[in-house]
């Protein structure tokens, strides 16, 4: 029998499932409680009683989209060896977090809400993108330590290889994910071939 404790929350989980809906489409800045509140079937009181302002429910979405990039991006992969494997896995399961957020991506869109406007959503933000870069880097430094890429500056590493994930999600809006991918996969070989120790 579910008890009190476990009914709200996932009553929250649901709400915040729809509010990620809501935000893959309208962005962070589109959600307003009115119409959530509406669109789970709940009274505006209802859903204040889980979010107590706009701003508490706009940050746990964009808190449950970084969630949900790292069990679809990160996870997975780090059940291969360490180095190139892992490194691959890594950027093979971007590319489909791209494909699955073909409507639109929660974080790529934060960032551009967000990104010059101080406060406690920037905060949250750039500590998801810190994050993530910080795992990346990580990554990237095993795949040096494993001898299967050439010393050099991990930020500057992760910086391109960051880039090739951000231009697959914008050609496959306008052209089409096959083809997107396809120049991303191209891309991430001739990256890792550049900057192989036998390069």
């Amino acid at each position: 029998m579910l008890t009190a404790t476990s009914k709200g929350a996932a009553t929250r989980e649901a709400i915040i499932e729809r509010a990620y809906e809501i935000a893959r489409f309208s962005g962070v800045e589109g959600l307003s409680i009115g119409p959530l509140a509406q669109a789970v079937g709940m009274s505006k009181s209802g859903v204040f009683a889980h979010f107590g302002s706009r701003e508490d429910l706009q940050l746990a979405v964009i808190e449950a989209a970084a969630t949900r990039f790292g069990e679809t991006v990160l996870i997975p992969a780090l059940s291969q060896p360490r180095g190139l494997p892992r490194l691959r896995a890594v950027m093979h399961h971007w590319f489909e977090w791209v494909r699955g957020n073909s409507g639109g991506c929660v974080l790529l869109a934060s960032v551009t809400e967000y990104d010059d406007r101080p406060g406690v959503l920037r905060d949250q933000v750039l500590h998801n993108e810190q994050r993530w870069r910080n795992e990346l880097r990580r990554t990237i430094q095993l795949a040096i330590d494993c001898g299967h890429l050439r010393d050099g500056d991990t930020d500057q590493y992760a910086f391109e290889l960051y880039a090739i994930p951000l231009a697959v999600h914008h050609e496959s809006g306008l052209f089409g994910y096959e083809q997107a991918r396809r120049h991303g996969d191209t891309a991430v070989e001739r990256w890792i071939a550049a900057h192989s120790p036998t390069a």
